[in-house]
């Protein structure tokens, strides 16, 4: 267990090794929930990106070629086989 030190200010400096737990890098941002018996939990807030932000994302990085449903969905399918997706 951690103990931190409150402030004169209500601030409280969280440590490197707590940081580093969470997974939290520098600039990142932290999300605290309240609990309702006195408690709080703590943890890396991580963006929801949409859909909409990845339109274009390949553009300019093909060869111009169009594949149908049927060849995206199988070239998903064999990365996946490649990298042991679906194993238990």
């Amino acid at each position: 267990m951690s103990t931190l030190t409150v402030t004169a200010r209500g601030q409280v400096t969280i440590r490197k090794e707590v940081l580093q737990h969470l997974g939290i890098q520098p600039g990142e941002k932290i999300e605290l929930d309240l609990l309702p018996d006195g408690r709080a939990e703590l943890r890396a807030a991580r963006p929801a990106g949409s859909f909409h932000q990845l339109r274009g994302i390949l553009q300019g990085k093909t060869n111009g070629a169009r594949l149908s449903i049927a060849e995206i969905n199988e070239a998903i399918a064999d990365a996946g086989a490649k990298a042991g997706a679906g194993k238990a």
